[in-house]
């Protein structure tokens, strides 16, 4: 559909625009590759972003992949005020970037990233994934020790899910998807936490390893239950209290545009309980994890009027830990996060 870049890009401009006057604090241009629009594209969406109420000391972040980064178009997001550039390397071995259907190779990947420092980015994360088809604990290391000699500034390590619909998800399906087991992923992510705490990169959510004062800010947003406004295709948006987002198809998209009619599907106007289990669901992500004078704050009321069992539960379980005001996962509890979290939903 690339017909269609520029009448997105103009569409997008249009929807950012559309928040008028409220202070922007983090822009992150994501879920996807970005890097791929031409420069007629970036430079609509550059004019809107231009217009808003940007705060101060803003962090500005754009992602891409490999290969999508040319020193025009580096030029040109420097130009607009990106500050924090994050590159999806996934894996330092060729043939399992090739086995995930990866567009790039590693020469690209250290091409696009040496001309980012080159330009001066000083503020750059990496996204690295594990679990992967075929992979093994000894190419993982080799991942995490090629890419902290990089240096970068910031560094996500995600697990691979299997998406239904997906290529990979009908592979599994079929019993011909490699897989480490589930042993071995535990054990590459220990060896991650471990390894990555031992040459500077401090972890501060499940996923996320940053070098000190280099935490990701936007991100951070959504672990703190913050309002956040989500621009474009399927843009999500948490914004007075209510869930929603954009429609999916992007030539209804512009059509909405033209009519500066932007329609809000999946609407949800959160009820206290759901932000109760959000700000928990959220908040324990975070290796700090959660304040209970903040849940006070927020909700009138005391964490242990609402959650009392489930906290003494897994206290007693050693998957809680309650430090001062701080409650949050151990090193066990964040092993089996899912299932620790799911016993903080309530029940109707």
């Amino acid at each position: 559909m690339e017909n269609l870049m520029e009448g997105y890009s103009i569409a997008l401009a249009r929807d950012i625009r559309s928040i008028g006057d409220t202070e922007i604090k983090t822009i992150f241009i994501g879920g996807g590759t970005p890097t791929y629009l031409s420069l007629k594209a970036w430079q609509n969406i550059s004019k809107a972003l231009s217009d808003l109420n940007l705060g101060k000391n803003i962090e500005f972040t754009v992602e891409g992949n490999p290969g999508t980064f040319t020193e025009e178009k580096l030029k040109f997001l420097k130009g607009i005020g990106v500050n924090r550039l994050s590159i999806g390397l996934q894996a330092w071995q060729d043939d399992i970037l090739k086995r995930l259907g990866r567009i790039h190779t590693l020469y690209e990947f250290l091409k696009s990233y040496k001309l980012a420092r080159k330009l001066q980015f000083s503020n750059i994360n990496i996204d690295l994934m594990f679990g992967l088809p075929g992979q093994n604990i000894s190419e993982w290391k080799d991942t995490l020790k090629n890419v902290i000699y990089l240096n970068p500034e910031h560094i996500s390590c995600y697990s691979l899910i299997v998406e239904e619909g997906t290529p990979f998800y009908d592979m599994y399906e079929k019993g011909e998807l490699n897989l480490p087991e589930e042993d071995e992923e535990r054990e590459m992510y220990d060896f991650a936490v471990d390894f990555l705490g031992e040459n500077g990169y401090k972890q501060y959510e499940i996923s996320n390893f940053s070098k000190k004062g280099m935490s990701c800010k936007h991100n951070l947003v959504y672990w703190n239950l913050q309002p956040y406004i989500g621009c474009g295709v399927s843009a999500h948006s948490y914004l007075n209290g209510c869930r929603y987002r954009k429609c999916k198809d992007i030539e209804q998209y512009i059509q909405e545009s033209a009519k500066n009619d932007f329609l809000k599907f999946d609407f949800h106007r959160n009820s206290v309980k759901d932000d109760m289990e959000e700000f928990i669901f959220m908040g324990l992500r975070k290796i700090e994890g959660i304040s209970m004078s903040e849940f006070k704050n927020r909700f009138n009321t005391d964490i242990y009027n609402i959650y009392e069992s489930v906290i003494d539960k897994h206290i007693r379980y050693g998957t809680l830990i309650k430090n001062g005001d701080r409650l949050y996962l151990s090193k066990r509890g964040i092993q089996v996060s899912n299932s620790v979290m799911c016993e903080f939903i309530l029940t109707a």
